[in-house]
């Protein structure tokens, strides 16, 4: 037998084992890189924090003045900002997330107050600065779940109790004196949003949609005010609507 087919012989006995040792070998590999690239949201339950941007737009149903309906209301937007702490509870693509945060919303509203015939028109303004606690829990679905990268749709019920205490609220250019708004210290609203995750990072835009008006009543300095003093000349009913956008990040 030649010594070129003795090589040939070899080369077919050693082939078989080769080709083993590589296919176990790119096995491992795998393995390994399926390993790392396992997804946090794999996890069953996660722990995290975000914090963000707020603005809102009140939704004025009812501002009368002295029996006289105001029918054009300016929404003036001011950023506001809120810190928020939240677990995840994962079903596959599918999660229900509670949440608990402190929010300081801001927004200011300008119109156009009326007075006496012969008097031109003046320009009156209502600045909230509201602070409240929430406590949204909210479901989502995962729609896009490749490592690292994730997209959420998200919707729930929010409650809220607004620190009366803490907020600020002040009306310009109004006939009466000493002006006090007293808000509803529990109110509920519904969100709507976005998630897009990159690794444990995560970007989250909200819309939060107010249920039900959020002033209970205006009072005043009766006693400054020349006209009848036994009839609340101020009616002010609103809804909350807040735009948000957040960074957070997933333990």
């Amino acid at each position: 037998m030649s010594n070129a087919l003795r090589f040939f012989i070899l080369c077919l006995l050693c082939f078989p084992a080769i080709l083993r040792g590589q296919s176990s070998y790119v096995s491992g590999i795998e393995t390994k890189e399926s390993f790392v690239k396992k997804h946090p949201h794999d996890r069953p339950v996660n722990f995290g924090i975000k914090g963000g941007f707020t603005s809102s737009l009140f939704l004025v149903s009812n501002l009368t003045l002295n029996d006289v309906t105001i029918n054009e209301v300016q929404n003036n937007y001011k950023i506001g900002y809120f810190g928020s702490l939240f677990m995840r509870i994962n079903f596959d693509r599918h999660f229900l997330q509670p949440e608990i945060s402190y929010n300081i919303n801001r927004c200011n509203i300008t119109f156009e107050r009326p007075t006496a015939d012969d008097v031109p028109m003046e320009m009156s303004s209502i600045t909230s600065s509201i602070h409240s606690i929430d406590i949204p829990v909210i479901y989502g679905y995962s729609v896009v779940k490749e490592t690292p990268y994730g997209l959420a749709v998200f919707g729930g019920p929010k409650l809220r109790y607004i620190w009366n205490k803490k907020s600020k609220l002040t009306f310009e250019n109004f006939e009466q004196q000493d002006i006090a708004e007293e808000l509803r210290p529990l109110n509920i609203s519904f969100t709507l949003g976005v998630a897009v995750t990159i690794s444990r990072i995560f970007f989250d835009f909200r819309y939060d949609i107010g249920l039900h008006n959020i002033s209970r009543k205006v009072i005043y300095d009766y006693t400054r005010y020349e006209e009848n003093s036994s009839t609340n000349k101020i009616r002010f009913h609103r809804r909350d609507n807040v735009l948000s956008c957040s960074l957070g990040i997933f333990f």
